[in-house]
């Protein structure tokens, strides 16, 4: 058994130790001789923000060599090339390092405290080798979905003649475009070839929609002879590095979407990578809206530079993933579009602002919600507000002073109402309660408010009878567990009931069939059922006590227990070993003294007495669990036959 339970626990640890807080970028891609960033996050707790932190790399074994920690130490392959630095108001830090070569990829774990404890994040490093440029080549770094420009000087004896791009292949250059009018089948509708005026020797090729494979190393010519003017240029098109974002389970996120005017009139979209390089729409411009996050994400409108901003509110485990915004005419990514990235992270912590579940308003009446902001938020403006499809309308609501809700700095808390008087069915939906500075919109809580008309006054006195009728079943409840109670105490004296109970059986079995009649008869016999067992159940109880104390006084060969202070509960649990106090079983007297809860002492005697035998064959004994189990069992045989008399209609005593 206790290998299996063994086995269990490892099975399960390693699954917890996974769980970890912390987070940090999961790929990071460079070029040798650049630098890289790498920011990690962890939650901002007292003891995280001192704690240790560290960079270390995975081995082939399991395990992670540190490279660079707080606490001052670099290795010889980081120094003078690498820092850390922690920065515990805003719960991240930071590792900065310079001069990569290829030997710097491999798989890296930032994280807190000891590097074999778990709580760190994993981060894949890859350096990729440096194209091999001529000296006279122009480099354009693009990011993805964007334009670049790329410009071709030329001599004037060349002024005249064919103009033209080339894309390296392999060995081979492949025309892209010219200024006969040829373009490329890969960039049909988003490259153009541009002369300037006879004044400039220059002619520009502009692309746009830049695509990843649009990247490599291009050729400008002017002429076709041994005379020709030529220009190298490498373009390298960037991915986007995804912006990492700390959210706490059920706060609030917003994504802020800054794509430059060339796309102010494209529809806009946010879309969450599943798998692969799909990318599923959750908002856009068009009207498309996930039903996941319905009621609690909203897209407000684009500025004329294109920009435009989503929050998403009520953040669950599920949301958390890459996100994507971008800009196209189908309001989805396609290949080419601009795009940004974030890395979402969502931390299972308590969410900063508490409001109640979902809510249900009653048709007439008055409903009052109320939103707990904490002391951290005593600076911002409070709001509550109607979420719809293209906003959310703001609604009067009332300061009540200071929240219950938090433990610290109770003055600066404070408890924001919302109040819906006379309900209507239009009221029905998702409100949001949130902090806010000028335009900057904080942390969100979402709750849904349904409405249901009024209770019918039938069904509502049945539910009052049947909360009048629940002290009495209590009552009986009580009696029946107090009767047991006595039962498990003094097995011997309800045993000897059980003879009573047999005889009385047998002459009165014949009573217990009763037809069923009408529903008022039904009552009458249920009130007379509680009228007579709650008595009987008391005078049970009352009669076993009695007889107990009485027989206790004659009992020997019992082992006799007495506490002679009751001022705290102990559990039985506690006394199963006794040796565990220093006492041995069945050896004499013994006292212990305890401290109790109160301050005071209290002290638990166990006596043997002596007993003796005698000449007697000894009978098969039945334990005294089972000589409980059997006496509880034919008390409540006895009185379900009573319960049967009773049904008969209630008699005089």
């Amino acid at each position: 058994m206790l290998l299996f339970v063994l086995t269990c626990l490892l099975a399960v640890f390693p699954a917890i130790s996974t769980k970890s807080p912390i987070f940090g970028p999961e790929e990071v891609n460079s070029v040798e001789g650049n630098s890289v960033s790498i920011t990690c996050y962890y939650p901002p707790t007292s003891v995280n923000r001192h704690t240790r932190k560290y960079w270390c790399r995975q081995g082939a074994r399991g395990g992670c060599i540190t490279l660079i920690s707080s606490e001052g130490y670099v290795s010889s392959k980081y120094a003078g090339r690498a820092n850390l630095t922690n920065f515990p108001e805003n719960g991240t830090f930071v590792v900065n390092i310079a001069q990569l070569s290829q030997d710097d990829s491999g798989r890296y774990k930032c994280g807190l405290g000891i590097n074999s404890r778990g709580l760190s994040f994993d981060v894949s490093l890859e350096v990729s080798q440096g194209p091999g440029l001529l000296n006279d080549t122009k480099v354009y770094t693009v990011d993805l979905g964007r334009t670049v420009t790329i410009n071709c000087p030329f001599k004037t004896e060349n002024a005249q003649k064919r103009k033209s791009l080339y894309k390296q292949i392999g060995l081979y250059p492949v025309l892209v475009i010219d200024s006969s009018g040829y373009v490329n089948p890969n960039y049909t509708g988003r490259i153009r070839l541009d002369i300037q005026g006879t004044g400039q020797l220059l002619f520009s090729v502009v692309i746009n929609q830049l695509r990843l494979s649009d990247a490599g190393q291009y050729l400008c010519q002017a002429g076709d002879d041994s005379n020709s003017n030529k220009k190298n240029a490498d373009l390298q098109v960037l991915k986007p590095e995804p912006e990492l974002v700390y959210e706490d389970l059920r706060g609030s996120v917003t994504f802020h979407c800054a794509l430059g005017p060339e796309v102010a009139n494209v529809a806009k979209f946010l879309c969450r990578q599943s798998s692969g390089e799909n990318c599923d729409v959750v908002v856009n411009t068009l009207g498309k809206r996930a039903p996941a996050f319905e009621g609690r994400i909203l897209l407000n409108p684009q500025d004329k530079d294109g920009s435009f901003s989503v929050v998403i509110t009520g953040l669950r485990k599920e949301d958390a993933g890459r996100y994507l915004c971008g800009a196209h005419s189908d309001g989805q990514l396609q290949e080419g579009s601009p795009i940004q990235a974030w890395q979402l992270f969502v931390n299972e912590g308590e969410p900063n602002l508490k409001v109640p579940g979902n809510v249900t308003a009653v048709l007439g009446e008055t409903l009052k919600v109320p939103c707990h902001f904490p002391c951290k938020f005593s600076s911002y403006e409070k709001y509550w507000c109607k979420w719809n499809n293209t906003g959310c309308q703001a609604l009067p609501s009332q300061d009540e002073g200071p929240s219950k809700a938090f433990v610290n700095c109770d003055e600066n808390s404070r408890l924001v109402s919302l109040t819906l008087n006379l309900v209507t069915r239009a009221d029905e939906g998702w409100y949001w309660c949130g902090v806010k500075q000028g335009h900057f919109y904080g942390e969100t809580a979402a709750v849904y408010v349904a409405v249901e008309e009024r209770k019918a006054a039938g069904s509502r006195d049945v539910s009052l009878a049947k909360a009048d009728a629940a002290p009495d079943e209590k009552v009986l409840d009580s009696g029946f567990r107090e009767i047991e109670n006595k039962a498990i105490q003094d097995p011997r004296l309800f045993a000897e009931e059980k003879a009573v109970a047999d005889t009385r059986d047998q002459a009165d079995g014949s009573r217990a069939s009763v037809d069923s009649g009408s529903s008022e008869e039904q009552g009458g016999s249920s009130r007379a059922l509680v009228s007579t067992l709650v008595p009987l159940g008391l005078v049970l109880a009352v009669g076993a006590v009695a007889v107990g104390v009485a027989r206790a006084r004659h009992r020997k060969n019992v082992d006799r227990v007495s506490i002679r202070s009751y001022r705290t509960d102990i559990s039985m649990s506690d006394f199963e070993n006794s040796r565990e106090f220093g006492a041995n079983d069945n050896m004499g007297a013994s006292s212990i003294t305890q401290e109790t809860s109160l301050g005071g002492k209290e002290e638990f005697v166990a006596t043997t007495e002596s007993t003796t035998e005698t000449k007697e064959p000894k009978k098969a004994k039945r334990s005294s669990k089972e000589e409980a189990e059997m006496a509880y069992k034919d008390f409540l045989l006895q009185s379900s036959t009573v319960a049967a008399e009773a049904q008969d209609g209630p008699q005089e005593a």
